[in-house]
């Protein structure tokens, strides 16, 4: 693979490339000139999809399986402030085996992203409430949650 084109300046032949980011440039002014914006280093394709492609919920059940990001934006907003959950309570549910292992089913991780998914996530909350294993997870959640505020 031969010289590319500088990709600053989109001119000349590149003789070198960024040590941080790998972009190909051709002189210390176009260096200069690239440097002006902070770059990374790129991620390999195989850890981007690793990273980025997965829930969290896939980093913790360790299932590596690519699964499609929400495609639904929604606010991030409560009515109650009850309804937010304290530190100390989401970190009783992310350390609680139980709900860890819960999540390994692959059932179980189809519904919630079928509710997650959803441009009517309250609909598809009220039908997954009717599946019981979805119900028992809940109450685990609630359960951790509850135990957790009550420190």
């Amino acid at each position: 693979m031969g010289p590319r084109k500088c990709e600053v300046c989109n001119e000349a032949l590149s003789k070198y490339k960024c040590p941080s980011c790998l972009v190909p440039y051709c002189s210390l002014v176009c260096f200069k000139k690239h440097k002006e914006i902070p770059c990374a280093k790129p991620v390999s394709s195989e850890e981007k999809s690793r990273i980025s492609g997965l829930p969290l919920m896939s980093q913790v059940t360790g299932d590596l399986s690519p699964v499609p990001e929400s495609l639904v934006e929604r606010p991030l907003t409560a009515e109650q402030p009850g309804d937010v959950l304290q530190k100390l309570q989401l970190e009783a549910i992310a350390s609680s085996s139980e709900i860890r292992d819960a999540l390994k089913d692959g059932n179980l991780q189809k519904l919630i992203y079928n509710i997650d998914g959803s441009p009517d996530a309250e609909n598809e909350l009220d039908k997954a409430m009717g599946v019981e294993e979805f119900r028992t997870f809940t109450e685990k959640i609630l359960s951790a949650a509850s135990a957790s505020s009550q420190l």
